[in-house]
């Protein structure tokens, strides 16, 4: 099974429920309102069990009108930046991917046109360019998520963050299998002010993710 978090502003579960003063109340939220945080994590996962990690050195861009591509805009490297400080605060150590880390996170910026929520085999599905076990030094492995797994695709921008567990890769089946998900939703998203309020965010609700009890 999973375990999904969920947040999102008092005032945004407010206005989905009361509606009795204002016609339309969605359209009265601050863009810091309407923001959502979805994190997942496989239960069967020991995360206490993980001590180094690595983290790719751009941001791939996924998009159905045009080709995913990667990209290091001052955006990015605030968020990359922002991702190492807060996987070094829960007692995980910074490598290179050169030196065999226990964890690999990837970063993904997504805009696509289309809406489909649901279970699936995952938002790149259909976009070359994610970040593959390749990069990290597993070429002919594929990147998926269990089954069970919840994966959103919006017709917004987005940001999808993903911890593949590299320690316990499997040869016999050539796969990888990530461990934690965070996406983060909503207006202003993109906008490199709100990144360590969204950061910090992702991180709070996922208190399990450290080294330690």
């Amino acid at each position: 099974m999973k375990k999904t978090g969920l947040m999102l502003s008092a005032l945004a579960v407010a206005a989905v429920f009361i509606s009795s003063c204002r016609k339309e109340p969605l359209n009265d939220m601050t863009a810091e309102e309407s923001r959502i945080y979805v994190t997942n994590y496989d239960e069967k996962a020991d995360f206490t069990s993980f001590k180094t990690f690595s983290i790719v050195d751009s941001v791939a861009v996924i998009s159905n009108r045009e080709a995913s591509k990667k990209e290091l805009t001052q955006y990015d490297k605030q968020l990359l930046a922002q991702l190492k400080s807060q996987m070094q605060s829960r007692g995980y150590t910074l490598v290179d991917k050169a030196a065999k880390p226990d964890l690999a996170m990837n970063v993904s910026r997504i805009d696509v046109t289309s809406t489909s929520i649901g279970y699936n085999p995952g938002y790149w599905a259909g976009f070359p360019g994610y970040w593959d076990a390749g990069y990290w030094g597993y070429p002919g492995f594929n990147y998926w998520f269990p089954s069970y797994y919840s994966v959103f695709r919006y017709n917004e921008k987005s940001v999808a963050i993903d911890l593949v567990d590299l320690k316990n890769a499997k040869s016999g089946n050539n796969q990888l299998t990530a461990i934690w998900n965070a996406m983060l939703r909503g207006t202003g998203v993109w906008n490199g002010n709100n990144i360590d309020s969204m950061v910090k965010s992702i991180f709070d609700q996922s208190q399990y993710l450290k080294t330690t009890l």
